[in-house]
């Protein structure tokens, strides 16, 4: 079976290394502290306490799943990662972040052969270990069919959007369009409210409308959008810095979806 290294096993990237295993792949990992590797190894994981023994020559594939777009340039060119695998590898980036480190780094590892994709993420650790998280995959598409075999342990569907770092781009207007979601929900909240209807009866009769989404169910399953924010306010904050600076960086505009950002980020 495959080999795959794991480089960042938190919230998301210790069950993708469970589902690995569960697919019969070896999978090694870094992890920082004897309590992340004592949990790596219950789950038939082979964890280092160092991140250069983590890739080897024998290594296919590494799965980059580090919380922000420094640590993806940390790990992939200021680290040993790339010097220790062969030609022929791939290193899939799943943080999100800018597509332009995505390009810098592909860029770097072109020059052993060693192959980039960013899989930009949508979903949590639920739809990993239902094996149904959901891939927006830009690069090569032949690199990206001889991946789905593994990917698919933890993943589906797989999108192929096109062009390396294009997984990023459309992760990043995912991104915008659901926290926009979540200013346009607390904004229909407020007009409830003038009309003289409470917010619980708002939040149980609109999902079975035409104005139900994915945030709008969220909420609805939550009670309230105070309490949905605060239960996804660290990531979806996160995600607001990413899109703004990216969205500058490419020179962007964010048009309307800016003004309803901003009624979501007075929320968490």
């Amino acid at each position: 079976m495959t080999e795959v290294a794991c480089v960042g096993v938190g919230r998301m990237g210790l069950p993708i290394a469970d589902r690995l295993v569960r697919a019969g792949h070896t999978v090694t990992a870094f992890g920082r502290t004897a309590e992340t590797r004592e949990r790596l190894h219950t789950k038939g994981v082979r964890a280092h306490s160092d991140i250069a023994d983590v890739a080897t020559p024998s290594t296919d594939i590494v799965l980059v799943t580090v919380l922000t777009d420094e640590q993806v340039r940390e790990v992939c060119l200021s680290g040993p990662l790339g010097s220790r695998l062969s030609p022929g590898s791939t290193i899939v980036i799943h943080t999100t972040g800018s597509p332009t480190t995505t390009e810098e780094i592909a860029e770097v590892m072109a020059r052993r052969d060693i192959r980039v994709i960013d899989a930009a993420v949508s979903g949590g650790p639920h739809d990993i270990a239902a094996g149904g998280l959901t891939l927006f995959v830009g690069g090569d598409s032949d690199t990206v069919d001889h991946l789905r075999p593994v990917l698919g342990a933890y993943a589906d569907p797989i999108l192929h959007v096109g062009a390396l770092g294009n997984g990023q781009r459309v992760k990043l207007v995912n991104n915008a369009l659901f926290a926009a979601q979540i200013g346009l929900v607390r904004a229909g909240v407020g007009l409830g409210a003038r009309l003289g209807i409470d917010e619980s009866t708002l939040l149980t009769a609109l999902p079975h409308g035409s104005a139900d989404s994915r945030a709008l169910a969220g909420i609805a399953r939550r009670g309230s959008v105070d309490s949905f924010a605060d239960a996804v306010g660290e990531f979806v904050g996160k995600d607001l810095e990413i899109v703004r600076s990216v969205a500058a960086e490419l020179g962007g505009d964010l048009g309307p979806i800016e003004a309803l950002l901003t009624e979501t980020a007075r929320s968490i």
